[in-house]
């Protein structure tokens, strides 16, 4: 069952986003403790986001000055939220659970509306926009919030480049990722030496989730994203309200 639902995680990833709102539940849902099930969801879907930013590694290539001043930041986060997991009580953590998934919920269903307004917003001098360096705090704050949980951090990157640099969507975007997979990397780093690691479920679930990414990506363009999203979304609510009542 975990690997089906990692197949069906890395597809949504592909096509919409929010698989950890798939995987996190069903570990847990199959015994796993809340902090084992979020260290395996990370280590196993970490493959996933490196899948997303090789393949837009030609926009990346453009952007090496961001990429210098931004990726620490976002190695640094990762750390620190994987060592704030780490040392978080497991009954404090199923207490946050319900939050966490209700708060990754909300920033998959703003994530269109954020990237249709980045899209249409008014073109500005980027002298407007501050010192880039300050994109380093917030950028930091969200690898945080990544390294500890995960779901919902590529809207949040997103959000907090599209309001210091004046660019494309799609080079933001490509930029989003690469910052994502270095919070996960340098979470999974950290988790590979704790003994939080379930690695059966874990392998089983890479291979899967980089299926499931290739055929997501296969059928991009039959499958309306934005339904599926509102599907995740949904799927999202509803766990959060069982967890709210356990």
């Amino acid at each position: 069952m975990a690997g089906l639902g990692a197949f069906a995680a890395g597809m949504v990833n592909a096509l919409a986003g929010g698989g950890t709102l798939i995987t996190f539940p069903l570990l847990t849902a199959f015994g796993l403790q809340a902090v084992a099930a979020n260290v395996t969801n990370t280590v196993a879907l970490c493959p996933g986001y490196f899948g997303a930013a090789f393949a837009q590694r030609g926009l990346l290539q453009a952007q090496t000055k961001r990429l210098w001043v931004l990726l620490p930041a976002g190695l640094l986060g990762g750390f620190g939220g994987a060592f704030l997991l780490l040392n978080t009580g497991e009954r404090l953590f199923k207490g946050l659970v319900p939050w966490l998934i209700l708060t990754a919920s909300f920033l998959l269903a703003v994530g269109e509306p954020l990237k249709k307004w980045l899209k249409t917003k008014s073109s500005e001098d980027e002298t407007n926009k501050g010192d880039k360096l300050f994109a380093i705090l917030p950028v930091g704050a969200a690898a945080v919030y990544g390294g500890y949980f995960g779901a919902g951090l590529s809207v949040i990157v997103l959000a907090v480049l599209g309001f210091f640099y004046n660019d494309s969507l799609t080079r933001l975007n490509a930029l989003k990722q690469a910052i994502a997979l270095a919070a996960n990397v340098a979470a999974a780093v950290v988790f590979l030496f704790s003994d939080q690691v379930l690695w059966g479920t874990a392998f089983v679930m890479m291979v899967s989730a980089l299926a499931g990414g290739a055929a997501g990506g296969r059928l991009a363009s039959k499958i309306d994203a934005s339904v599926l999203r509102w599907l995740v979304v949904g799927l999202g609510l509803m766990v959060s309200i069982l967890y709210f009542i356990k």
